[in-house]
């Protein structure tokens, strides 16, 4: 039976690569995935998904106003049986866009696996992410490593002096050089600004988790 599926983690924990593992698995045995990712995030390129150790796939772009449903069946027009649906930062889509994900799964009978953050540089959940939470018929952490030892929950939105940035939009793309990965004790701290934190270094998987 199909399931919705939401994959999630702070920053730098490993979802890409566990996504394009996951479509590599589906292709190695001659079943078709979709693989779907934000126009805003543009890093290796637009419609590129793409790890930090150098896998990448070409992904169907959408963006706030997509019905992705209607993306899903134009696809399976097009392009005939589907097997999997994958999404890439997960966390930008829409209240509506999960919903929709859903009736992938529910009336198409397609799985779908979502993978994004769970929430922001502040500590609040993505809208995405909220409904995915609420609605996903399996949650599965991926999990990382703070540089204190401790698991890594949060993520830290940092200025270039390694201090914790309060405010600012929700959304703004980056990487090692802007995002660190933190467990909510060490959240706490610098978000009270007690220290900064070196963005330089990506945090460790654990044992179970996995490293983009």
């Amino acid at each position: 039976m199909a399931k919705l599926y939401f994959y999630y983690s702070a920053m730098n924990a490993g979802k890409t690569t566990t996504l394009l593992q996951s479509a590599h698995n589906y292709r190695e045995r001659g079943m078709r995935v979709a693989i779907l990712t934000p126009r805003l995030d543009v890093r290796a390129g637009e419609g590129v998904v793409s790890s930090r150790i150098g896998l990448s796939a070409s992904g169907l772009v959408f963006n706030h106003g997509s019905d992705l449903l209607a993306m899903i069946e134009a696809d399976i027009r097009t392009r005939g049986k589907l097997n999997c649906v994958l999404v890439d930062e997960a966390q930008f889509l829409t209240k509506a866009q999960v919903w929709q994900l859903s009736e992938v799964v529910d009336a198409l009978h397609v799985p779908v696996l979502c993978y994004g953050l769970r929430t922001d540089f502040q500590g609040e959940l993505f809208e995405g992410s909220a409904a995915l939470l609420a609605w996903a018929d399996e949650l599965q952490e991926i999990k990382t490593i703070c540089h204190s030892g401790a698991k890594a929950t949060m993520t830290v939105r940092v200025d270039d002096a390694g201090r914790a940035v309060q405010q600012g939009p929700q959304v703004q793309i980056g990487g090692n050089e802007r995002y660190v990965s933190v467990s909510r004790a060490e959240f706490k701290r610098v978000m009270q600004g007690e220290g900064s934190i070196e963005p330089l270094q990506a945090p460790l998987p654990l044992e179970d988790g996995r490293d983009d």
